[in-house]
């Protein structure tokens, strides 16, 4: 009886609201702040093929427990996918719930942005727009991480470059919808729970949206110059793939001349 009451009048039986959704907010929150930096974390590792394709396939062979194991072990990777998997779902879910479900909502939040031209309640549409394209990008390539761990590295012991050449407008959009949605929703985050507030709130946000924006700025150039350089080892890949292919056809047509 109380469950009914409180969900036709949104108040239980001793008049007390429900503290449920506070903590699905501190979950949302708590789960966005370790997907952003995570993130951070992945894209100074990605990026580590700036300084060498060894030095990445050594950073590779870290995660895959090579300190630990006489012989790296794809499948602890597929353990740390498969945990970030589960988060990012987790976060996905409750994001949902802020988000407008009909017509009317829309058309109330639109107007909304046209009367008041707040610059952070279009980040908060940045955001929403972000994390709708990555549920999608985000699932299909954590999917394929957590089913294909020996794959995330270059030359001999992977392929990420021939990914990066073959899908490069896939990768493109994930790292602009990455890159937006996390910044902004960091800075949401220290705006929501007063982190670094200060004695002055407004000019700490202030200051908190130049910083947001840097990074943002610093990650999308990185994550760009990361990006060619995958492409470049793509290319050299392909051609040193078909430069055996044909030395092996002129070594088998010069043996069945022998013959």
């Amino acid at each position: 009886m109380s469950d009914l009451i409180e969900g036709f009048l949104g108040k239980r039986v001793d008049g007390k609201k429900s503290r449920v959704p506070a903590r699905l907010d501190f979950i949302q929150s708590a789960t966005g702040l370790f997907l952003g930096l995570f993130m951070w974390g992945h894209m100074l590792f990605v990026s580590t093929i700036l300084i060498s394709p060894e030095f990445m396939n050594m950073v590779t062979e870290l995660f895959e427990g090579s300190l630990i194991f006489s012989e790296p072990q794809p499948w602890l990777v597929s353990v740390i996918v498969a945990f970030v998997f589960a988060i990012f779902i987790i976060h996905a879910g409750l994001g949902m719930r802020k988000l407008p479900i009909n017509f009317r909502q829309w058309q109330a939040y639109r107007t909304h942005v046209k009367m008041m031209k707040h610059d952070e309640t279009t980040m908060w549409a940045i955001q929403a727009i972000t994390g709708f394209a990555m549920f999608f990008l985000g699932s299909a390539h954590l999917y394929f991480m957590l089913t294909n761990p020996g794959s995330i590295g270059v030359g001999e012991i992977g392929d990420s470059e021939l990914r990066m050449l073959y899908q490069w407008p896939f990768y493109l959009t994930l790292l602009l919808a990455v890159e937006f949605h996390g910044g902004i929703g960091l800075y949401r985050l220290c705006v929501k729970w007063g982190w670094f507030e200060g004695s002055n709130a407004k000019e700490t946000r202030a200051k908190l949206k130049k910083v947001k924006w840097a990074i943002t700025g610093f990650l999308l150039v990185l994550g760009l110059l990361t990006m060619l350089a995958y492409i470049k080892y793509g290319f050299n890949k392909v051609d040193s793939m078909s430069n055996v292919k044909h030395s092996s056809l002129i070594i088998k047509n010069i043996e069945f001349k022998a013959v």
